[in-house]
Order: C-alpha cells, then sequence, then structure tokens
C-alpha cells in the first residue's frame, strides 16, 4: 500500500483537519479573553507554541495508534480484519463538520454582533473621553463659539464647495475678533452631516454659543440663512435670511460676523474684522480650489492648482488664492507627489506672492516660517517669522501647530507641549492634535503620557497612520517588546510597521530574524528614510553604521533631521565623541539652539482667537 493511501486509512489526515480547526478555535476564544484581561503579549505565543508542538504529536499518535472497542492500542498490534478505521474515519467527520459549523457561526457572530458592539464600544468610549475632557477643562467665561458647517441646500450636490467655504470663512473672520474663543475648524467640521443636539456640540467643544445655517446657490443667486444658538438652553440669540446676488457674498459674511460680535457683547479694540473682497468669480473659484485640494489626493490637488491659478488669473492680488496655492505644493512634496526642491521652490514663489498683495497677511508669513524650517534648516529665521504671524494672529491654530514643530526642532520639549495642550483643548475631537501631543511625550521620555494620548487619538481615528507606531515606541523604550510588537504589528502604514517590527525584533532576540527584518526594510524603504535606519541601528549599538546612515541622511535632506537629534531611540549615540562633533557641524549643537530667541505667548482665555486649520 502506498504511503498516500497508509495515511488515508489511518485517518492522520482528518486528524489533521480536526486538530486545525480546533486550534483556530481555541485562539479565537483565547485572543478575545486575553485582550479583555490585558494580558501580556507572551501569553498569546506561548499558546500558539503549545498548539503548535500539539499538531505535530496529535499526527504521530494517529500514525502510531488506533482507536479500538478495547481502547487506544499501537496499530501494529492491531489485527487488519478487526479494524474499525472506518468507523472511527466516519466520526471524525462528524466531528469535522461540528467544529466546522461552529467555526463559521463563531465568525458570524464576530462580524455582525461583535463587530458592531465594538463598534458602539468605540462611540461610546469616545464621546466619554470628550464629556471627560470637557468636564475637566477649566471654566472659561469668555464669549466662545463654534461655527458649525452650514448645510447645502442648493439642488446640486456639487455646490457643497460654496456652503462649506462660507462656513470656513466666517470662521476665520471671527478668529479674527479678539476677546471671541473661536473652535477650529476640524472639530467643528467633525459634526458635519451628524444628527446630534446643540447641547451635545457645546458640551464637547466646550462653548457657549452655536452658529449654523443653510445656504441656497442658484445661478448669481445665493440665499444665505444663519442662526446663533445659545447652548445653555437652546435660545435662538439672533437669526437672518439673506437673499443677495453673489457679488453681495462679501457684504453677508460681514454682515453675520457684525450681529455674531453683537450678540455675544465681545469687548472690541477697533472694529470688527471684515472680508478681503475680490471678484466673485475670482472668490468662487477660490473655494473650489480650496475644497479640492482637501480630497488629498494627486487628482485632487492637480484640480486645485488649476482651480487656483483661474482664480488668480481674474485677481492675481488676491492672497488667499496664493496662500492656498502655495499649501498644495507643500502638501504634494510631503505626499511624495513633487520633487522636494522643486516643491518647496514652488511654494516659496507663492508664498511671496501673497505677501506682495498683503504684507501682513500671518498665514502666508507663517508658510515662509515653514520654508525656513524645513527647507533652509534656518531655525532662528523660521523663529523671527513665526513670532511675527503670531503678532499679527496671536491665536491662528495653524500657526501655532508649526510653531509647536519648530519649538520641537529646538529641543524646547516643555514649549511644544505647553502649545500641544492648549492646540488640543481648543480641537478637542482632532486625533491628529493628540497624536501630536503623544510625539511630544514620546520625544521628552514620558512615555505613559505618550501612551495615553496616542489612545485617545485611535479612539478618535482607529487607523489612524504612525499612531500605532508612536505607541510601540513609547512600549518599547518602557522595556515591553512583547507588547510593542502587537503595537507594530497593528500599524497600517506598511513602512511605518516594517521599521517598527525591524525594532522589536532585535529588542526580543537579536538574531537572524532580526537581521532579516533590518535587510528587509533597508531594501524596500533605505533610500528615502536613511535616517530611519540610522536609528536601527542606533538601537542596536551599532554606532559605525548608525553614523554612516546619518551622513546617508544629511545628504538626502540637505541638513540633520530633527528625529536624529531629537528622538530618545538614538540615546545610545550620545556618549559617542562623534555626537557632538556632528551636532556641532550641523548647526544643532545645544548652545546654538539654546541662542535662538523663541519667545511666543499663548493667547489667555481672554484674549483667545482661533483660525480654521
Amino acid at each position: 500500500m502506498s504511503l498516500f493511501n497508509e495515511l488515508k486509512r489511518r485517518n492522520v489526515f482528518k486528524v489533521g483537519i480536526a486538530y486545525v480547526v480546533m486550534a483556530w478555535l481555541v485562539m479565537q476564544v483565547a485572543d478575545v479573553i486575553l485582550n479583555n484581561v490585558e494580558a501580556p503579549g507572551w501569553i498569546f505565543h506561548v499558546i500558539m507554541l503549545v498548539l503548535g508542538i500539539g499538531f505535530v504529536l496529535a499526527l504521530f499518535f494517529a500514525w502510531e495508534f488506533e482507536l479500538t472497542p478495547e481502547g487506544l492500542k499501537k496499530e501494529k498490534d492491531v489485527d487488519r480484519s478487526q479494524s474499525i478505521t472506518h468507523v472511527t474515519s466516519q466520526k471524525l467527520n462528524y466531528l469535522i463538520i461540528g467544529m466546522l459549523v461552529l467555526a463559521l457561526g463563531y465568525f458570524a457572530y464576530d462580524k455582525f454582533v461583535l463587530d458592531a458592539n465594538r463598534d458602539a464600544a468605540l462611540v461610546e468610549a469616545t464621546t466619554q473621553a470628550l464629556t471627560e475632557q470637557a468636564a475637566e477643562a477649566p471654566v472659561d467665561e469668555s464669549p466662545s463659539i463654534a461655527v458649525l458647517p452650514f448645510v447645502n441646500m442648493s439642488s446640486d450636490e456639487e455646490q457643497e464647495y460654496f456652503s462649506d467655504g462660507l462656513s470656513e470663512e466666517l470662521l476665520n473672520l471671527l478668529a479674527r475678533v479678539p476677546d471671541l474663543r473661536v473652535t477650529s475648524r476640524s472639530s467643528a467640521f467633525y459634526y458635519k452631516g451628524k444628527d446630534i443636539k446643540i447641547s451635545d456640540v457645546g458640551r464637547e467643544l466646550n462653548v457657549a454659543n452655536v452658529l449654523e445655517g443653510s445656504v441656497r446657490k442658484s445661478g448669481n443667486q445665493i440665499r444665505v440663512t444663519a442662526q446663533l444658538i445659545r447652548v445653555a438652553d437652546d435660545v435662538h440669540l439672533w437669526s437672518e435670511s439673506y437673499d443677495r446676488s453673489l457679488e453681495d457674498i462679501f457684504a453677508i459674511q460681514d454682515e453675520i460676523a457684525a450681529h455674531v460680535v453683537d450678540q455675544l457683547r465681545v469687548e472690541l479694540l477697533g472694529e470688527v474684522p471684515t472680508t478681503v473682497e475680490t471678484d466673485p468669480e475670482a472668490y468662487t473659484l477660490y473655494l473650489q480650489g480650496y475644497a479640492a485640494s482637501r480630497q488629498q489626493s494627486h487628482e485632487g490637488y492637480e484640480n486645485a492648482i488649476q482651480l487656483l491659478e483661474a482664480s488668480l488669473a481674474i485677481d492675481p492680488n488676491y492672497a488667499p488664492s496664493w496662500a492656498s496655492l502655495s499649501s498644495v505644493y507643500f502638501n504634494q512634496v510631503t505626499r511624495g507627489l513633487l520633487p522636494f526642491d522643486e516643491g518647496y521652490q514652488r511654494a516659496y514663489e507663492a508664498a511671496q506672492r501673497a505677501l506682495t498683495a498683503d504684507p501682513e497677511y500671518a498665514y502666508a508669513i507663517g508658510q515662509m516660517g515653514w520654508i525656513a524650517r524645513v527647507k533652509d534648516h534656518d531655525l532662528a529665521e523660521a523663529a523671527r517669522l513665526y513670532e511675527r504671524a503670531l503678532e499679527l494672529e496671536p491665536g491662528n491654530l495653524r500657526i501655532l501647530g508649526n510653531a509647536a514643530a519648530l519649538a520641537y526642532d529646538l529641543g524646547r520639549m516643555d514649549q511644544t507641549i505647553s502649545i500641544l495642550e492648549f492646540l488640543a483643548t481648543r480641537d478637542p475631537v482632532n486625533p491628529t492634535a493628540q497624536s501630536n501631543f503623544g510625539i511630544a511625550y514620546y520625544s521628552a521620555g514620558r512615555y505613559p503620557d505618550a501612551i495615553r494620548s496616542i489612545d485617545r487619538a485611535l479612539q478618535l481615528s482607529p487607523g489612524m497612520t504612525g499612531a500605532k507606531l508612536i505607541k510601540g515606541l513609547a512600549q518599547l523604550l518602557m522595556g515591553d517588546a512583547e507588547t510593542a510588537t502587537r503595537s507594530m504589528q497593528e500599524e497600517p502604514n506598511d513602512m511605518f510597521r516594517q521599521y517598527g517590527l525591524a525594532l522589536t525584533e532585535y529588542a526580543l532576540e537579536p538574531g537572524l530574524d532580526a537581521d532579516a527584518a533590518l535587510a528587509a526594510f533597508i531594501e524596500h524603504f533605505g533610500e528615502d528614510t536613511p535616517d530611519y535606519v540610522a536609528s536601527i541601528y542606533a538601537f542596536r549599538g551599532e554606532s559605525n553604521l548608525a553614523f554612516e546612515w546619518i551622513d546617508k541622511s544629511i545628504e538626502h535632506y540637505g541638513g540633520l533631521n530633527s528625529l536624529v537629534y531629537i528622538d530618545p531611540i538614538f540615546k545610545g549615540l550620545h556618549r559617542d565623541p562623534r555626537w557632538s562633533a556632528l551636532l556641532e557641524r550641523e548647526g544643532v549643537s545645544q548652545s546654538l539652539l539654546d541662542s535662538i530667541e523663541f519667545n511666543i505667548r499663548l493667547p489667555t482665555e481672554r484674549q483667545l482667537t482661533q483660525a480654521a486649520d
């Protein structure tokens, strides 16, 4: 008899199949239980190891032994004429079918019941976290408002760019009013399309008032309805409808802002800020271009460039269009859609044109600060530009976010965290704000705080890119390589995941597997991320290779990336004599960084203004 037929006769195949199905069920149940009790990751690995060993033993016993009416006997001691392997085979069929039914039942239950419960629990946890955050926030008696996205009532759904744009323009206009606290765009637009009570919005965003409305656009005619609602008692403080031509859109925005300021009794040091006017067609194209850029795709950016250039062809001196065009070029570089030097040159030229049109356009000044910091590596010039931008708009969230990045590059973690704390409380449902918080805490060596911030970000955005990496790095440097590995495995970004696993593989067991993980990362990502490769070698204690890849990073970026001299994963190099020489050579020695003046004052509660992000 052939080996294959003998394996079939002894039911080895069926025993193997039954065991695999049984093991899968055991792992599913174990995974649920271990996650609920927050057991260490190594316990699950032990279960997998035991099941793997058990599989080999099951096949061995199926080959060597046979189940008979008298019990278990060695196969060689059983008379073939008395063998009941065919009966056992039928029983195994029933067993396999039964376990497959259980497996399918569990899969359906997990998909349609547990998944729904997990989603509901996630929503509940997020809402609870936001409520607790609002409850813990200090009582703020200053006038405050959230501008919710105006509803598009036009028959053409594509007109939504106009209603969104009007909402954001109103938000920006009100943000320039001293003594009025305005919630950021990202948090306000979080509620777009959601059926939620105004009282809940006010509590979660920690504001006393909400401005909402609708827009209907038909050809050159527009109808704008706006209403100001007090959160505490749902009282409509003011409402108005405007039936005008498109040429009057700027006057409508100014009138709405003036009514809001009047109703909230905001004390003004000067006049109510007004909209910068332009040709209505140029304005419409600007709003369309801005909306296209927010798609954050190759096609979206290309459409945005065409629309913004069309806007500028009508009005070459409209600063917002130039600044938006500059932002598009920045984003194209960030996403690898435009070469670094070419993209930053275009961004620089567009920002310069914005400042030619309006020398005090704060956002364009901030863009020049970004170029000085990222492209020119001139931290002193970046500090000067950000200080100037924040003099003009002290609470502009976009500029403050970039100022936090500069404080990070300067190694001033306390200042970085202070700014990010301010941004997070003013932008409570923005996962990026919480993630940035986590990065700053991680860089400051406050690993438990970093993990808590990242967990809040993941509550708001479970699939957020990079969050699991930061969480895993914090866990790794806390000495928990097992848990860090699980975090890295759950990172959705392929580059970040492979990078993290190259670190944890080495932490768990230096050897061939760790070397293979590093080699794979270098092969796929080394050319574009030499600083990451350097950090892996630094973590492994291979100083010569770490410095070699740092030099490659400097050549690649045109300067020393702040990741290298800020990230605690490089700490193993700090005692090497080459380290201080490197920092001195690249102009980022501690003494030089300390000599750069960067003194910004966060807006007080009575001075708070915020711009859209």
